[in-house]
């Protein structure tokens, strides 16, 4: 069996806390290596990559981190410079902030840095996402959809990730946005496939046996759909309401775990 996850990820819902405990930037800046920590901040997703990748540095200055360096990738020429290649070599953490996905996947596809990212992981690095950078760790991505809404067939865009976890797909601000009707257009239209929906500052640390551990103030929704019954999604015209039958639902808060490979929550381990 191909394996899920191949090295530690961590996979933040967007609008994680900056100014109060920062739990869960805490953990990754100890996940990193504390104050030995090489940490690589991505700006690709976002427009104004200067502005981010300055905020996030200062949070990891703050926390003692001994080497931060932002990268914007702003092309698909940068995406292959041999300095910036370099960076993400030498660090013991990749970080993905927020923005558009897409901005992701079409800079880095192909690219050096993609490479570099995916020998990283492989080597055991922690590669991190919020939001954008959440959503593009799985092999599929949720690209657009309605929040707020009944499932629809035309309301859901999907593409290629990263790749680095292995039949799951990711959606974020999830709680926060209403966005359980258009995980669930993903699982009918992916029934393998395990969905998960990561609220605001809340994250999933999976490590390298594919089982994770939640963290955060808020929870993360698992939908499995291996087990279904019937669904209607191949039938829709593009406006109409989605049927699904026999879908599993499971709800978590933090200090709780998910075994991805047994597709169960671990409860009192």
């Amino acid at each position: 069996m191909e394996k899920k996850v191949k090295g530690k990820l961590m996979i933040i819902g967007g609008a994680e806390d900056k100014k109060g405990e920062c739990i869960i930037l805490k953990k990754l800046f100890e996940l990193a290596g504390g104050q030995d920590a090489n940490i690589v901040i991505m700006t690709v997703a976002s427009e104004y990559p200067e502005k981010i990748g300055d905020e996030y540095t200062q949070i990891f200055k703050r926390f003692g981190a001994g080497s931060i360096n932002a990268i914007h990738i702003r092309s698909r020429q940068d995406a292959n410079h041999s300095g910036l290649v370099e960076q993400i070599e030498k660090a013991s953490c990749i970080f993905f902030t927020g923005g558009d996905q897409l901005r992701i996947t079409s800079l880095l596809g192909g690219t050096q840095a993609e490479e570099m990212l995916g020998k990283a992981y492989s080597r055991g690095i922690v590669i991190a996402g919020t939001s954008a950078g959440a959503s593009v760790m799985s092999e599929t991505m949720i690209t657009s959809g309605n929040d707020d809404d009944a499932p629809k067939k035309c309301t859901l865009k999907m593409a290629p990730g990263l790749g680095l976890l292995k039949d799951v797909v990711i959606d974020q601000h999830f709680a926060q946005r209403g966005r359980i009707g258009r995980l669930l257009t993903a699982i009918a239209q992916n029934p393998h496939m395990l969905g998960l929906g990561i609220d605001e500052d809340t994250a999933v640390i999976i490590d390298s046996d594919a089982v994770f551990e939640i963290i955060g103030s808020h929870a993360v929704t698992i939908i499995d759909g291996k087990n279904l019954d019937f669904t209607n999604v191949s039938e829709l015209k593009p406006d109409e309401i989605l049927s699904i039958t026999n879908v599993n639902m499971h709800v978590l808060s933090s200090g709780y775990a998910f075994d991805i490979n047994l597709r169960k929550p671990l409860i009192g381990r």
